[in-house]
């Protein structure tokens, strides 16, 4: 079993302690912030106070979310990197993500690569520097400006695989690119989500669909789950859940500790 993180998107409306209470309750290794779920990233609190509950609390700060499209050429990219940076060494995030533009139309996979590359070149020293990882999530939707996880694991080979750079294997986004290879070796985090209705297509999935983990779940994230321990991944599986009905939940320890049961019992063959 993969040790379980937490996402702070799956409980958006939880203040940033609460978030660790939860995931100690839980039994998970860490959790995720972000700083897109529109008001002050953790709730205005000193990102050292949060660091010191996290440490209190035997967690991890698994990532600090956002630098948003950190692929499309920008004066201010470095700029806006370094903020997050340093509100990462402050907090005690070991990683932040990076997130790719979603354009209005398909985006050639050679152009994908070459404004890859160049984003990570003005973040490769600022990482290295600072020793934290820069995690690449591409996203699978058809527009996206980074939809392939090979596009990444691609350019990251030209630079001579550069340790401040991992990618995120998320199990959603990877269904709807059209699955294909893991690459355990490159991947830094996971996250992990499901969707349960029958209703939208491949091309119709969409983060408002994403539920908790499952046995409903059509993207088999479990599967991927397994795919990835079996292939030598022994990072952390963060639950990260877009819908209105899982932000909704009235009682989200329960339902959250539920999933985990039924992940676990599926990758452990012990019945939940």
């Amino acid at each position: 079993m993969l040790p379980i993180g937490l996402n702070h998107m799956t409980v958006p409306t939880m203040p940033a302690i609460a978030v660790l209470d939860l995931a100690e309750r839980l039994g998970c290794v860490g959790v995720e912030y972000r700083n897109d779920l529109k008001r002050q990233l953790f709730d205005g609190a000193d990102p050292q106070s949060i660091k010191d509950a996290a440490g209190a609390r035997g967690l991890r700060i698994l990532a600090l979310a956002e630098v948003k499209s950190f692929n499309i050429p920008s004066a201010d990219l470095a700029d806006k990197a370094l903020t997050l940076i340093q509100l990462a060494i402050a907090c005690g995030s070991e990683a932040l993500a990076l997130i790719p533009h979603v354009a209005a139309a398909k985006v050639d996979r050679g152009q994908q690569r070459r404004a890859l590359l160049a984003a990570l070149q003005v973040l490769r020293p600022m990482l290295e520097d600072n020793g934290l990882i820069g995690l690449i999530e591409p996203l699978g939707f058809v527009s996206s400006s980074l939809r392939h996880k090979s596009d990444a694991v691609a350019v990251l080979e030209d630079m001579g695989a550069p340790s401040c750079f991992k990618i995120v294997h998320d199990t959603f986004h990877h269904h709807i690119a059209g699955g294909g290879a893991i690459y355990p070796d490159f991947t830094g985090l996971v996250h992990i989500s499901g969707i349960a209705v029958p209703g939208p297509s491949i091309r119709q999935m969409a983060d408002e669909h994403r539920v908790l983990v499952g046995p409903r779940d059509r993207l088999r994230s479990v599967d991927q789950l397994r795919e990835l321990q079996q292939s030598g991944y022994q990072g952390a599986a963060s639950i990260e859940c877009f819908s209105r009905e899982t932000h909704e939940d009235t009682d989200p320890a329960a339902a959250l500790a539920g999933s985990i049961e039924f992940i676990a019992s599926q990758l452990t063959g012990v019945p939940a």
